[in-house]
């Protein structure tokens, strides 16, 4: 199946255009990076690779997009022709899906043609930003929830269908235990998890005769929705009688409150069915659940089981969206020599880091992550030395980590594209979410905490550093002249 090369800004096309009829169209090196944490975070779960690289590889223009651009009027007839048989044929270098990755370093980075590089790039943003975002909003929760399970339930307040169903993808990368959306079931293999509507109370005469219909037909999954008419009147007392009906059975029942005091009725019940006999019985919640709700509740040790969270958890809450961005860092001479270059910006933190460059992770002895260097990429650590991790924002600042606290240093970019094609196999999705799990673990609960978290570092190394300065220099002067 083709993805609609229009699947991009239209100024990336008129650019294209334009080094196309210039002639401009050297090899370059684009990074995808993003400045700032969401959520006020200390983190982000990298996520949507598999998904953007599986969009590169089938990312044409087709008849009718030819058709389509050729009527707006704007494009030569030798541009259009080159268009028709365009595919991306570059180099992408990206962290593995499921890193826990930080600000300023670059996540993705492409090599290939200028037009290439360019044409891309909405695709690649579009990607990248939201399932990233989602899948740190759901990690944050399956934190904050200290192993009680999760379910999204976000399908019906998605940006729409495509929406719901990456958003879905990211949020059991994240941490979700299933979802409630079916098509994320079957195309991403994530469990399914639904159990009734209050709609489906009210349609019987009764409260009691629905939950009976709805055990005899499920007696291995009876959750319960107990908050139609009056959750600690009718509603947990019909419950109850269900329940000692299944208990005979060999099953249980669980209940679900999706109003009112969620702490306060939770208690309630847990209460009311231990004195019934049914302490294997789970309390579900739901209701606009937040990851400082959840953590509030855990930390109150309100006995809640699991919870289902939608809105908040598929749209991003309130970070609508990741501010990842692509720019250009390196182009090559006709010699093939590189030539960095770099955005120099009035507002230095907008000023981006020049040249072809990798990010290695320091971890110590015992497996905890210290600190990332970013570097250039032809650079040598000098591995059981002491090394300098420069500030990427100011210019005396540094640090020097010293020879004795690291064990190890990991390159965080490998290949994952060349010529157009992934050179790595598929990863499982519950693979990638272990991945998320076991990549968390590697950091001091301070860079995870929900409450103004620790900052991890993230550095320059000394000649990226001095390549950076020279460059602004190098400009300023340019300016001054």
């Amino acid at each position: 199946m083709s993805v609609s090369a229009l699947i991009t800004d239209f100024y990336e096309l008129t650019m294209m255009n334009g080094y196309f009829k210039s002639k401009n169209n050297p090899l370059v090196v684009f990074d995808m990076f993003y400045r700032t944490n969401p959520f006020n975070g200390g983190y982000v779960v990298f996520t949507g690779l598999h998904d953007l690289l599986k969009k590169i590889e089938s990312f044409t223009f087709s008849k009718t997009d030819i058709d389509y651009l050729r009527s707006l009027n704007k494009f030569d007839e030798d541009f259009l022709d080159y268009l028709k048989s365009f595919r991306f044929k570059g180099s992408i270098y990206a962290m593995e899906e499921g890193s826990i990755v930080f600000p300023s370093e670059p996540l993705v980075r492409v090599e290939s043609t200028l037009m290439e590089a360019q044409i891309i790039e909405g695709m690649l943003l579009n990607t990248i930003n939201f399932q990233s975002l989602i899948a740190t909003k759901s990690s944050r929760m399956a934190y904050a929830a200290k192993g009680a399970p999760i379910m999204e339930f976000g399908l019906r307040r998605a940006q729409g269908g495509d929406g719901a169903l990456t958003a879905s993808r990211a949020a059991f990368i994240g941490g979700c235990s299933a979802t409630s959306n079916t098509l994320a079931g079957k195309v991403f293999n994530i469990p399914v998890s639904g159990t009734m509507a209050h709609s489906w109370v009210m349609s019987f005469e009764d409260e009691l005769e629905a939950f009976r219909v709805y055990a005899d037909l499920y007696p291995d999954n009876a959750v319960l929705l107990i908050d139609t008419y009056d959750t600690l009147g009718s509603g947990i007392e019909n419950a109850i009688i269900i329940g000692r009906e299944l208990k005979k059975k060999g099953k249980t029942i669980s209940v679900r409150i999706d109003s009112g005091d969620l702490s306060y009725l939770s208690r309630e019940i847990r209460r009311k069915l231990d004195e019934s006999g049914l302490t294997d019985s789970k309390i579900v919640v739901s209701n606009d659940l937040t990851e400082e709700i959840v953590e509030n509740f855990v930390n109150d040790s309100v006995p809640i089981d699991s919870y289902g969270i939608g809105t908040h958890l598929v749209t991003g809450g309130n970070q609508s969206s990741l501010n990842g961005v692509y720019k250009l860092a390196a182009k090559y001479d006709e010699d093939r020599k590189i030539l960095p270059v770099m955005k120099i910006s009035n507002s230095f933190e907008k000023a981006t880091n020049p040249g072809r460059k990798q990010v290695w992770r320091f971890f110590d002895h015992e497996g905890s992550a210290l600190g990332d260097l970013i570097t250039l990429d032809h650079e040598k650590l000098p591995v059981g030395e002491d090394i300098v991790f420069h500030h990427p924002l100011t210019v005396a600042d540094y640090f020097t980590l010293k020879r004795t606290r690291y064990a190890t240093a990991v390159p965080m970019l490998t290949l994952h594209m060349e010529n157009g094609e992934r050179v790595k196999k598929h990863v499982r999705i519950e693979n990638i979410q272990k991945a998320v799990k076991k990549n968390l673990s590697t950091f001091h609960s301070s860079y995870k905490r929900m409450i103004n978290p620790h900052i991890y570092k993230v550095s320059l190394s000394r000649e990226l550093k001095q390549l950076k300065t020279r460059l602004v220099l190098e400009a300023k002067r340019k300016q001054d002249q």
